[in-house]
């Protein structure tokens, strides 16, 4: 006989074999389900079945089985329920008659939401490793589940790995948690160190579309009486939009809604409900801080966040959290419930060798946020600007009607160059000398409409020793109001003065100025009138008079009417000396806009 026959037939019989063992056959599903719990005792969980079983003996015996019920033991809870759970047997196990798991995928299940439900197989495995037995799944597969009773979480897929050549384990899950889709990925994680009460290595990650969050460090065990795992380590969170990142985790920060892209990068030590941070790099926006600070959650439900941080900047854009205060005098209502901003606490301190807000340049500058439950402070404790300081500090406090809010502003200037801010901001260096001035102002109201309605107090502004540039006041006295053609593009006329003062008290939005005026060497002014921050108007009336004594009685009446962004100056008439046409100058030919030709 041919020795091809024997070899071709050899072939074809392993061929068969391999089909057959390659085929999944059905099997008495009590019996297989009886076989599999014993597997699955030692671990601390029962199964119960009530769908169809099978069996495939290659490439490693495998048994499926459908509609299954995992429980924390005989009487325990429910951990998942209506899936179909696939078991890998240990061929070795299978030769001396023992069902030992060599991997398990459980698919389409329905997973218990109550977390104590799971610890007690967790301290069965951990009790086993302690123990140092071995045998162990090799693989835990989960596909196509989700959380019973809950639609958070859905389309939950985890993939752990953990071969017996290797002391460590790995992990990596993707699901869709409240509509966003999002992988998890847990490696370098050594089991055994955990089962001993031992400080493991672990390297996490999380990303989801609009951000990332990655951990590189070590876990040990809880503190007493913790249930969280205390890590240290190094993270770094990015998000595009913070608002958005906290309302998708459904958590609350305190001026979250502030805030835009934000990252955080730095080393970090965890207790049971607080995370400090020894050193800390912050993004926000463009600006970049550094420090140190720390997050706690406090006691109740839901749990207050408190943030402490203390950081450090180059240079700092404060428009964001400025803009919501300039906010109060626009012209639309904007609301003024602190609800929104007062969700969690805040003692910020922060520091910047430059900060800016819109136009204007401060260097360093020290400030501090306070946000505590229903309250808001922000506070500039020390800034310079322009050769002189600035301080100010804003209160913002919910009343009995959480809808309405007290507002209190104060500050004060000191020697700032006003010649130099008024270049800044694109006014033009039509006064100069050294500003000083202090506000005091207060009110409550549901909306900034009605703030501005309420609002009271008292501003000062004051120049000693400075010029106006652009316009002899003295010459235009001479000349009944008349301006030289001229003059104005020119800007050769200057009128020197020892002082020039604006003081402002208000009430119900009305500030009626009081001991306002100029004085100077050749002229004297006083103004006299109102501004509404309701309606953004200024309507005043001033005299304009030479001081030299060899013409006391040279003067001039002048009126400053209408919006306070744009007002006019005109000339009153005063008998046959004044011309019969009022001399008016809007407020763009290069005067100020608080009508710098005749007021200070």
């Amino acid at each position: 006989m041919s020795p091809r026959r024997p070899i071709l037939a050899l072939a074809l019989a392993g061929l068969i074999l391999a089909g057959l063992g390659l085929q999944d056959w059905s099997v008495d599903g009590r019996r297989a389900t009886r076989f599999a719990a014993h597997a699955l005792d030692d671990y601390g969980l029962a199964l119960t079945t009530q769908g169809t079983a099978q069996l495939r003996l290659l490439p490693l015996p495998r048994l499926t089985l459908g509609q299954v019920r995992l429980a924390a033991g005989p009487t325990g809870p429910t951990l998942a329920e209506g899936g179909r759970l696939t078991i890998d047997l240990d061929p070795l196990g299978l030769l001396v008659g023992r069902a030992d798991l060599g991997g398990l995928r459980l698919e389409d299940a329905r997973l218990s939401a109550d977390a104590s439900a799971w610890r007690e197989p967790l301290t069965q495995l951990t009790g086993r490793m302690r123990s140092g037995l071995k045998q162990r799944p090799r693989w835990i597969a989960l596909s196509g589940a989700r959380i019973d009773g809950g639609a958070d979480a859905r389309d939950i897929a985890i993939d752990l790995a953990w071969p017996f050549w290797s002391a460590s384990a790995e992990a990596h899950a993707s699901l869709t948690w409240r509509g966003v889709p999002m992988r998890v990925a847990l490696t370098h994680l050594l089991p055994a160190y955990i089962a001993q009460g031992l400080r493991t290595p672990f390297t996490a990650w999380v990303t989801w579309p609009d951000g990332s969050l990655a951990l590189d460090g070590t876990a040990g065990p809880p503190p007493d009486g913790g249930a969280m795992p205390a890590l240290a380590g190094r993270a770094r969170f990015e998000s595009r939009s913070l608002p958005e990142t906290l309302a998708w985790l459904g958590r609350d920060a305190p001026l979250a809604s502030l805030a835009g892209a934000f990252s955080l990068d730095g080393r970090f030590e965890t207790s049971d409900k607080s995370v400090s941070w020894p050193s800390l790099r912050v993004g926000l926006g463009d600006d970049v801080l550094e420090g140190a600070g720390a997050v706690a959650l406090g006691p109740g439900t839901p749990q207050r966040l408190s943030v402490q941080a203390t950081l450090a900047a180059e240079t700092l854009n404060l428009a964001p959290l400025m803009g919501d205060l300039v906010k109060l005098f626009e012209a639309e209502p904007t609301p003024l419930a602190l609800a929104p901003l007062t969700k969690g606490d805040l003692d910020l301190r922060l520091s910047a060798a430059e900060g800016r807000v819109g136009l204007v340049q401060v260097q360093d500058l020290a400030a501090s946020i306070l946000v505590r439950d229903a309250a808001v402070e922000v506070a500039v404790n020390r800034a310079r600007l322009q050769d002189g300081t600035l301080k100010g500090r804003v209160t913002l406090a919910s009343g009995a009607d959480p809808a309405e809010t007290e507002v209190r502003m104060q500050g004060s200037l000191d020697r700032v160059d006003l010649s130099t801010l008024l270049g800044e901001i694109g006014t033009g260096r039509w006064m100069s000398g050294p500003l000083q001035g202090q506000f005091s102002l207060e009110g409550s109201a549901r909306d900034s409409a009605g703030l501005l309605a309420h609002l009271g107090g008292r501003a000062t502004l004051s120049v000693d020793g400075g010029a106006i540039s652009g316009l002899d006041l003295a010459e235009l006295v001479h000349r009944n109001g008349v301006v030289p053609a001229g003059a104005l593009a020119r800007r050769n006329g200057r009128t020197a003065f020892e002082r020039a003062a604006i003081t402002l008290r208000f009430a119900d939005g009305v500030g009626e100025f009081a001991e306002s005026g100029l004085r100077g060497p050749s002229v004297g002014a006083s103004l006299q009138g109102r501004v509404s921050l309701p309606t953004r108007r200024i309507e005043a009336r001033g005299d304009l008079a030479l001081r030299a004594a060899s013409d006391p009685s040279r003067g001039l009446l002048f009126e400053v009417s209408g919006p306070w962004d744009a007002p006019t100056a005109q000339v009153v008439p005063q008998g046959e000396a004044m011309l019969p046409d009022p001399f008016k100058v809007p407020a763009a030919l290069g005067l100020s806009g608080n009508a710098r030709a005749y007021a200070p």
